[in-house]
């Protein structure tokens, strides 16, 4: 099993949001970057772990747990002109953009804000998070699963 990160806006749709749907459940549609495109269609697999990270926000933060749960599939927003996700050149025989299904597993014991995650800089060597060009899906390695866990375990440090 691997891990992954998924970025949200929590003002758009938020770790609250998913575990508020039925079967706590929901699409993760809308991925518009290739990489990230082909790490939903290539790299993730069902079962694998999902850590929510929330963005563009006050205190941006990995605030949950999720899992992978079916493969990947044709998103089907890419050919619906009314949605601001809608591609033109997609074609329904050879489509463009997949989606995963999401399941809620649950909040963090404390958000894990992204200034946090920076003072452990040393730690999250390689880890794509701490980067400027940042995906709205990537790869975590198990070591910094664990630690991200770990420390959102504990207290929070000060600032």
């Amino acid at each position: 099993m691997a891990c992954w990160l998924l970025k949200t806006e929590p003002d758009t749709f938020s770790l609250e949001d998913l575990a508020a749907r039925p079967a706590q459940t929901e699409p993760w549609d809308g991925v518009r970057n290739y990489q990230a495109r082909n790490f939903l269609r290539d790299g993730m697999q069902a079962g694998d772990d999902v850590l929510i990270y929330h963005s563009s926000c006050a205190v941006p933060a990995v605030v949950g747990l999720a899992d992978v749960v079916g493969p990947a599939r044709p998103d089907p927003s890419q050919f619906d002109p009314a949605s601001p996700y809608h591609d033109p050149r997609s074609e329904r025989d050879n489509p463009r953009w997949v989606l995963r299904d999401i399941h809620y597993r649950s909040h963090l014991p404390r958000p894990l804000p992204l200034a946090e995650l920076k003072r452990h800089a040393a730690q999250f060597e390689g880890f794509a998070l701490l980067h400027r060009s940042r995906l709205s899906v990537m790869p975590v390695a198990p070591e910094h699963y664990r630690l991200i866990l770990q420390l959102a375990a504990t207290p929070g440090e000060s600032a």
